[in-house]
């Protein structure tokens, strides 16, 4: 049995839930904005109006299916994370190491100065923000994939190599260095 698909989500009452069993799609709207995500077929969803719970259950039958235990935790999982975005939101703070390496805005792009002989331009899908101090990049949004996959892009330009520690890393996230070469031993 799924130990997190099993746990009923509170909703915050400044959240409005919507929820189509037809489609299998659930709309959540809060302060920050509006989500909407479609599930697998074998999870129900429901909506408990007076104690102000969202339930995901799947049949009986199919709890030794793997596969249908995996969508069960991953559904209420994906519902959580969009009900805390649209009261909280999410943020990723990355940090760009190098001499001379920066980041600006270029409108509503990103210009990288990493390294390369020419800027590398990224653009943020929709939803997603982002906010430049000095070497330090912030990315916010209410769509936790959302913000966590631009992080993730914009790191893979540079990821931080172990000899000198260059790179684009996120902020906390420990480089193991390497030792360079010895001569004369």
């Amino acid at each position: 049995m799924s130990r997190i698909g099993k746990k009923p989500i509170d909703v915050p009452a400044s959240v409005k839930v919507s929820i189509d069993t037809k489609a299998n799609a659930i709309h959540v709207e809060g302060p920050k904005g509006k989500l909407e995500y479609s599930w697998h077929t074998f999870v129900s969803v429901s909506w408990n109006e007076d104690e102000k719970k969202i339930i995901c259950s799947i049949p009986e039958d199919m709890l030794g299916n793997r596969k249908v235990r995996a969508q069960w935790g991953t559904t209420r999982a994906r519902i959580q994370n969009m009900i805390t975005g649209v009261v909280d939101g999410y943020s990723k703070r990355m940090e760009i190491i190098g001499v001379g390496w920066n980041a600006k805005p270029l409108g509503k792009q990103i210009q990288l100065n990493i390294g390369f002989c020419h800027p590398v331009n990224m653009t943020p899908p929709p939803g997603v923000e982002f906010a430049i101090e000095k070497t330090f990049i912030t990315i916010t949004g209410i769509d936790k994939h959302l913000v966590g996959q631009f992080a993730a892009n914009i790191r893979a330009n540079r990821p931080p190599e172990p000899y000198k520690g260059k790179g684009i890393r996120y902020v906390g996230e420990y480089v193991i260095r390497k030792q360079g070469k010895v001569f004369g031993a």
